[in-house]
């Protein structure tokens, strides 16, 4: 007597039902998998093939730094010396900007630019600068970030620069395929621009514009070129990565304030360690009306705007 199997799906596993959302999940880590195996394979540059910065040890990182120093030297003929100084025990660093002192100067802008070796052509700034109403308060909707006026501050205006706000809950760290960004022991949100692929994933989740894209070489200014960089921070950066600003890794490790804090003509900016009750980051939190930008969205941005009169 034979035994006819029965039609059905007894032989399949059990089907699951898969939402718009997962999909998408699942076909943008392959995607970005597939991305960053190109990526790899194809880069000329054997420095490609590092482990993650995270993960190598002293001696390895000595190896790649001399590696990139002498690439440097070979493609641009310019010596650079590039570092690798850890974060300090002790330290987590924030930062507060006085919106009744800031005067729309962009001197922080040119500073940074400088100090980071940002691309003059195609130009990139890690600092916008936004004018807005008097009246109307903050208002980014309505901002200006391309004012030139003969003099500022202009008469009925107030200015409100935006950088990277280190944010203690970052968005951009959770969404990279690959990794090649992470938040460092003392606060500041770095990238490893020999793992970054360039998927922009970070820019779409940082929800302060705060992230830019190389869409060509970046050309730094030859005579302000800053030869003393870090790894993590102002080091020439390649075409198709993203980068931002670090608060001036290669300076604040060393003790030193970022290059924008030091050329404000008005003191409007300050930064220190926000576990040293002394500092004056603490007092303007602890002193002052302070306001985080987009606070609803639970980023906890370490940097802080405030009315200091």
């Amino acid at each position: 007597m034979s035994v006819k199997k029965k039609r059905g799906r007894r032989h399949c596993p059990p089907r699951r039902d898969m939402d718009r959302r997962e999909f998408l999940a699942d076909a943008a880590k392959m995607g970005a998998a597939i991305a960053a195996a190109g990526a790899l394979s194809s880069c000329g540059k054997t420095l490609q093939l590092h482990k993650h910065f995270a993960e190598l040890s002293p001696e390895e990182v000595k190896v790649v730094l001399e590696k990139l120093e002498n690439e440097y030297r070979q493609d641009t003929g310019r010596d650079v010396s590039i570092s690798a100084e850890p974060a300090m025990e002790g330290v987590f660093f924030g930062y507060a900007l006085d919106l009744s002192r800031c005067v729309g100067c962009r001197k922080c802008v040119y500073a940074c630019v400088e100090e980071n070796n940002l691309s003059v052509d195609p130009q990139m700034h890690w600092i916008t600068v936004h004018e807005m109403d008097k009246a109307g308060g903050v208002d980014l909707s309505h901002s200006d970030r391309y004012y030139d006026h003969p003099v500022v501050p202009d008469p009925g205006h107030f200015y409100m620069p935006i950088s990277c706000q280190q944010c203690r809950n970052p968005p951009c760290t959770k969404v990279c395929p690959t990794q090649a960004t992470w938040q460092e022991p003392d606060g500041i949100t770095v990238i490893d621009y020999d793992w970054c692929i360039g998927c922009r994933y970070c820019m779409a989740a940082c929800p302060y514009g705060a992230r830019h894209f190389n869409w060509g070489e970046p050309q730094p200014d030859e005579e302000s070129f800053n030869s003393e960089t870090h790894y993590l921070g102002n080091r020439p950066r390649p075409k198709g990565v993203v980068e931002k600003c670090t608060f001036c890794i290669q300076r604040v490790r060393k003790g030193k304030y970022p290059a924008c804090v030091e050329v404000c003509p008005v003191g409007a900016r300050k930064f220190g360690n926000l576990l040293d009750p002394e500092s004056e980051v603490r007092y303007v939190i602890e002193n002052k009306r302070v306001y985080l930008l987009k606070e609803e969205l639970n980023t906890r941005p370490k940097f802080f705007y405030f009315y200091g009169t």
